[in-house]
């Protein structure tokens, strides 16, 4: 779920860390219950006041979230728990020490299907385009990754749906 609250001069602030005060307003993390809540009003019938919603709320909330989860894999990689690149995934695949495969969006669906995800689709990620996942890496671009389990594992996840829901198009 995302967290708005409406700060002290009645603009609507998202929330992702979830730690502003004053009452909290909950959303679905979709674009499409986003784009609905502000083009009905609905934050101000749910703070019972007027509320400013800022042009390009659903871009700003997407580019929170994405930093986020960039953040929660560099730390990942910095704690010893991710790696990037084919030879090395391959290998973290094969010894069972993957618990979540990070594929970037826009890398080529032939070289992304040599890799299989460990278990069923959950455990595979591919929300993150290559520059993004480079950024969470310090790479340029990264096309391959893998976070071990633990750690900040089901964070990337829960940071991953969350943005897949605000990446979709309004009426998917």
């Amino acid at each position: 779920m995302l967290r708005f609250v409406v700060g002290p001069d009645n603009t609507l602030v998202p929330d992702l860390l979830g730690k502003l005060p004053g009452r909290g307003i909950w959303l679905s993390p979709t674009r499409a219950a986003l784009d609905k809540a502000v083009n009905k009003g609905l934050f101000a019938r749910t703070a019972r006041q007027s509320v400013n919603v800022p042009d390009g709320l659903a871009e700003q909330v997407a580019a929170g979230v994405t930093k986020r989860l960039i953040h929660f894999i560099a730390l990942s990689r910095k704690a010893g728990r991710a790696v990037a690149g084919y030879e090395k995934v391959k290998g973290w695949l094969a010894t069972g020490e993957a618990a979540l495969l990070l594929q970037a969006s826009d890398g080529s669906a032939r070289g992304k299907s040599k890799l299989r995800p460990p278990g069923d689709q959950k455990t595979l990620i591919e929300v993150l385009s290559g520059d993004e996942l480079g950024l969470a890496f310090g790479r340029e671009n990264v096309i391959h990754g893998a976070l071990a389990a633990g750690g900040l594992t089901q964070r990337v996840v829960d940071e991953a749906a969350k943005l897949q829901g605000l990446r979709a198009k309004s009426g998917e």
